[in-house]
């Protein structure tokens, strides 16, 4: 959930309303519940920690009740939050070599017990992101920092080893890890956060609604917080109901018995487009729908390989059939909006005759019954995903299909969304490294840092490099991308590593996200940013 430089106009949401009854605005139909918005999530969160969320569902959940320093708004420009500006070399907020990022923050921000928000919250949650014993999914930026210091309640100045150019777009703000700050007057007093009661009650917050209760197997209930530093929120209360199957959450919203469908897989799109009383929010987003090898498992660290299964996946196909022409095949993974994306780059192109020669030239000999074994040895492969996306489920069932006809065998398992992506620590299927391929979808931050993903050093716990993909090639192009601030330096830089992804394929690529939300018309307000709904949801009513 799922990534320094402001993407401006580069990033822009998509809003396009597909609406059959309009709405006046001030009117509601008797089915909406006056100041009260339900919302259709398809999994159980594992905790309410935001330094333990490992989901988009998680950190969409957490926002309702926690700030970060920086947020963004629905084009992707970095927008103040806890923090009372963004840093910048302008305005003295980046020292000029880079190395000394001090934030400001507001006065008026407090804990829903009435203690204001200080500059030692700040530094205690960044300590507890760096501390080993808690359960963190990423340190990746975190990790950069040398020191925190704090001369006044309000001032937080941090010192990095290095210069890290995501920085302010990376810490407490829309990264591909956007955590936000904790209460150090509640939390500092554990050796750990894993198991403490704050994960399942969290008492205190400093967002727009307050935790009131989590009825397990069911919903989650928040209410509107009288302190929150923006204003009173415009929603009374929100309800977040646990629905695992998406046909079910269509039909909630088709009933009126929801509000708001999170996240639907693309796949619904036909349905969700013709139920009345309804609309279709669009967010491009900075992330893909793609296919993951496990490279550190013997039958894929051979490129060859690799590129087999890339040729043999026909991507506009799948594409086209799976998003109902909503959206675009990707190359590699930074999408086509995005300033760093590189249309040089081409993926490999669907071949069956070259995916069946590469498979040969790597000592997989195809056998009478066409499937190919190297030493009496069948080429077999784990492909595991979410069992409640009905785009991931068809998409599992394609790939099958697919890499049969090149003589490989794919055995299909189907996880809950909150194994297949939890923490290492916590038995995590991607993160543990239990699979062969994993189809999936990433989102990222407004930054094109992929670095997390792709570096030696981000294997699992410390980033997402779950491929395990390291690359003396790659990790010197992350390193110039990383360590310079000017645009022109940073996207030759980004070609470099999107080539390179179109060479080693650690990951195929299948299309960019383009990100529905499903809401009634009595829903006004929403404006979600590229990295998560939530980030405004005061400014909800209904």
């Amino acid at each position: 959930m799922k990534a320094a430089t402001v993407l401006s106009a580069a990033v822009i949401a998509c809003l396009a309303g597909c609406t059959k009854n309009g709405s006046t605005p001030g009117a509601r139909h008797s089915w909406t519940h006056a100041g009260v918005l339900r919302v259709a999530v398809t999994e159980e969160p594992k905790n309410l920690n935001p330094l333990l969320a490992g989901t988009t569902i998680e950190i969409f959940i957490d926002r309702f009740m926690f700030e970060p320093l920086l947020s963004a708004d629905a084009r992707g420009d970095t927008v103040p939050m806890l923090a009372a500006v963004v840093p910048s070399q302008a305005n003295g907020g980046i020292s000029a070599d880079g190395l000394t990022i001090t934030y400001h923050l507001r006065r008026n921000a407090t804990w829903s017990d009435g203690i204001p928000v200080t500059a030692h919250d700040v530094a205690w949650s960044w300590q507890a992101i760096e501390n080993p014993n808690n359960d963190a999914v990423s340190r990746h930026g975190y990790d950069q920092v040398r020191a925190i210091d704090t001369p006044d309640a309000h001032t937080v100045v941090v010192h990095l080893k290095q210069r890290f150019s995501p920085f302010v777009n990376t810490f407490f703000a829309e990264s591909d890890q956007p955590y936000e700050i904790l209460p150090a007057h509640v939390l500092a007093r554990y050796p750990n956060v894993n198991s403490v009661p704050f994960n399942a009650r969290p008492s205190v917050g400093d967002g727009p609604f307050n935790f009131v209760e989590w009825r397990r197997a069911d919903r989650i209930l928040l209410e509107a917080n009288p302190r929150f530093f923006a204003g009173t929120p415009g929603l009374k209360r929100v309800e977040i109901l646990f629905v695992p199957n998406e046909d079910s959450g269509t039909n909630l919203l088709r009933t009126h018995a929801i509000d708001y469908l999170y996240q639907p897989s693309i796949q619904t799109y036909p349905t969700l487009h013709s139920l009345p009383d309804g609309r279709i929010v669009w967010v491009n987003a900075n992330g893909f729908e793609g296919v993951e090898f496990n490279l550190s498992h013997p039958l894929l660290a051979d490129t060859r390989v690799r590129e087999a299964i890339a040729a043999a996946l026909d991507k506009p196909s799948f594409t086209t059939t799976l998003t109902h022409g909503q959206t675009l095949p990707a190359t590699e993974d930074l999408p086509n909006w995005m300033w760093a994306f590189d249309p040089s780059v081409r993926s490999v192109p669907f071949d069956l005759t070259s995916a069946k020669q590469l498979l040969a030239q790597a000592g997989w000999v195809a056998g009478p019954d066409g499937m190919v074994r190297k030493q009496g040895q069948p080429l077999e492969l784990l492909l595991v995903t979410d069992n409640a996306s009905a785009t991931h489920r068809s998409e599992s069932i394609l790939i099958q299909a697919a890499l049969k006809r090149i003589g490989v065998a794919v055995d299909v398992k189907y996880y809950p969304f909150d194994l297949l992506y939890a923490p290492q620590a916590m038995g995590g299927i991607q993160h543990g490294g239990k699979f062969d391929m994993l189809a999936y979808g990433w989102y990222a931050g407004i930054d094109p840092d992929n670095s997390s993903q792709l570096t030696c050093n981000n294997f699992p716990p410390h980033g997402y490099n779950d491929p395990r993909y390291c690359s003396r090639e790659m990790d010197a192009a992350q390193a110039v991308a990383l360590s310079h601030y000017d645009r022109a330096t940073r996207r030759a830089a980004y070609s470099k590593i999107e080539h390179l992804l179109a060479r080693d394929n650690p990951i195929l690529f299948f299309w960019w996200q383009r990100q529905q939300e499903a809401i009634s018309v009595d829903f006004h307000g929403f404006d979600p940013n590229p990295v998560v709904e939530s980030w405004d949801a005061w400014r909800w009513t209904i």
